[in-house]
């Protein structure tokens, strides 16, 4: 929980959000491309941006970490 990794290796294409963003579950976290198809990278959960491992253009390997983050609590909005 809280680590969304590659599927397999690509290249990023798209980084929707930034470090301190707060995204829902589902949201469109990266857009990667990998065998010559687009995988969207989504959020498993209510949670907060902590860290992105990688940028648009960046080749990655498959099951490495691109984002870290931190899950929010049932009922608290803040971070």
């Amino acid at each position: 929980e809280g680590h969304m990794l590659t599927p397999m290796p690509g290249k990023i294409i798209k980084v929707n959000v930034k470090v301190g963003d707060v995204v829902k579950k589902g949201d469109s976290l990266i857009i990667m491309e990998a065998m010559k198809m687009e995988h969207t990278i989504r959020a498993s959960s209510d949670a907060k941006v902590i860290k992105i491992h990688y940028g648009e253009g960046d080749l990655v390997e498959g099951d490495v970490e691109l984002v870290e983050l931190a899950q929010q609590k049932e009922g608290n909005n803040r971070v």
